[in-house]
């Protein structure tokens, strides 16, 4: 019994202790999974507004893309490459929110995109820029349900993934 509880709540079945690999309590966990299903709804579209502002705020990150560098940013949104890049970044969030009660999937799954993304050439950098568009996207979307509380628990699931991410992009080859 204790191993079902501790799925379902994360921990040993209360809801406000931390879990040490993430910081979050089963209760911001189930915030973020509650919240994420409202953005995750049309994986394509929330992409696009992600990579769109992305790209708004940081220009030449765009260069870094070889599938649509040459693209112009108004007709980014249209273009079926960069599409399917967009959706990936949901995907990659749904791999996160899933994996939230698995840390050792948490973490193999993370350190993964971590590491093609430093082949890639990305950098903690490019990284840090897209939490706070992560974070805007995730505010205008969520609209009244974007809390404080929803916000911090937001913050600590990219904070945790970003541990992780990080690791993979230090890993040497």
């Amino acid at each position: 019994m204790g191993t079902f509880w501790s799925k379902f709540w994360g921990q040993s079945g209360a809801p406000d202790i931390v879990d040490p690999s993430t910081g979050m309590t089963a209760r911001e966990k189930r915030l973020v999974q509650n919240t994420w299903v409202i953005v995750s709804k049309d994986p394509v579209a929330s992409g696009v507004a992600i990579m769109t502002l992305f790209f708004e705020r940081y220009p030449e990150y765009q260069a870094l893309f070889s599938a649509f560098r040459d693209v112009p940013r108004e007709e980014l949104p249209a273009n079926k490459k960069f599409q399917a890049h967009c959706a990936s970044i949901i995907t990659a969030l749904n791999s996160v929110i899933d994996a939230l009660n698995d840390d050792g999937l948490l973490e193999a799954t993370l350190v993964a995109i971590g590491e093609r993304h430093r082949r890639r050439g990305q950098t903690t950098e490019h990284f840090l820029n897209l939490k706070q568009v992560i974070m805007d996207i995730l505010r205008q979307a969520l609209s009244s349900k974007f809390t404080e509380e929803t916000e911090e628990a937001w913050k600590k699931t990219i904070e945790a993934a970003y541990t992780h991410i990080f690791n993979g992009l230090r890993v040497s080859t």
